[in-house]
């Protein structure tokens, strides 16, 4: 092929990318460069009625950010979150992933079924009902701790167990969609490998460990990125059942901006909060995709 028919392709390749470019950057890049640059201003409920109002304040918002206890005290709750949640939703996928694909569950297609229901269900619809399973007298999962004789806690109204009580949530309504995509992994892997173990002898640990984990990597990698940020993202689960209380023992970064941007108007101040927290997880999602790498 000639040099200029090379070109002419290229051209051609630019025009038909063109639309889809152009979309791009007029509903992400854009505001996002918006975004950040409100982050540098004061911008308040007054600014709305009056852009006059508006001040360029560099980086004060990000200083009063970091000043601020609440702000750390809303890190400190979504990095628990993250680091608790997020291994027992990937432990948990795995293994129901592992349980509809090798056949150790009958009626595995139903199982399928059951276990990803939850993904597909509102996520406020969701909160709603395990207040009702957490409610300290008449819960579900109270009764049935008495059984066993354990006394029954409050479990959204106590601060050392409210965030524990949303993770359990969180953990149960998505590791369902990680378990799509670990059943997808799982099903590429040759299945020669397997019985070629077998007949060495490796038993279903071995093969665990020697065969599906190595063959998973990729999978796992990006299961476990985007699980991280998710759970970042953490919101909805505190916003419904808790309203980040009791004593901000649940209060997480987002929850924070939301009550910043849309509670007190202070829209500078929580488009800091957005782009602290976008940069907290861009560096954690580097770092997860290295130490993949380097496993």
């Amino acid at each position: 092929m000639s040099h200029v028919a090379e070109v002419q392709r290229a051209r051609a390749g630019v025009w038909f990318a063109a639309p889809a470019l152009l979309l791009i950057g007029g509903f992400f890049f854009l505001p996002v460069l918006a975004g950040f640059a409100l982050s540098l201003t004061d911008f308040d409920i007054y600014a709305i009625a009056d852009l006059d109002r508006v001040r360029m304040v560099g980086a004060a918002n990000y200083g009063a950010l970091l000043a601020e206890p609440r702000f750390w005290t809303a890190l400190r709750n979504t990095a628990l979150f993250v680091v608790i949640a997020g291994p027992l939703s990937v432990a948990a996928s795995l293994a129901a992933a592992l349980l509809v694909t090798a056949g150790a569950l009958r009626l595995a297609g139903v199982f399928r079924t059951l276990f990803f229901l939850p993904v597909v269900t509102s996520l406020v619809a969701i909160a709603v009902v395990w207040r009702y399973l957490y409610q300290p007298r008449f819960g579900l999962l109270n009764y049935a701790l008495g059984f066993v004789g354990i006394a029954p806690r409050d479990w959204l109204g106590d601060r050392h167990w409210a965030l524990l009580a949303i993770m359990l949530m969180s953990v149960w309504k998505g590791f369902g969609f990680n378990m799509v995509i670990f059943m997808a992994g799982l099903q590429s892997i040759p299945t020669q490998l397997y019985e070629a173990a077998s007949i060495d002898g490796a038993g279903r640990a071995a093969q665990f460990r020697r065969i599906t984990l190595p063959m998973l990597r990729p999978t796992l990698t990006f299961v476990v990125v985007m699980t991280l940020i998710g759970n970042f993202q953490l919101f909805a689960e505190p916003y419904v059942m808790t309203r980040g209380g009791p004593s901000d023992a649940t209060l997480s970064v987002v929850l924070y901006m939301y009550e910043q941007g849309f509670r007190w108007w202070n829209l500078g101040y929580a488009a800091a909060i957005a782009f602290t927290l976008f940069g907290i997880i861009l560096i954690v999602s580097l770092l997860a995709r290295r130490l993949s790498a380097r496993a």
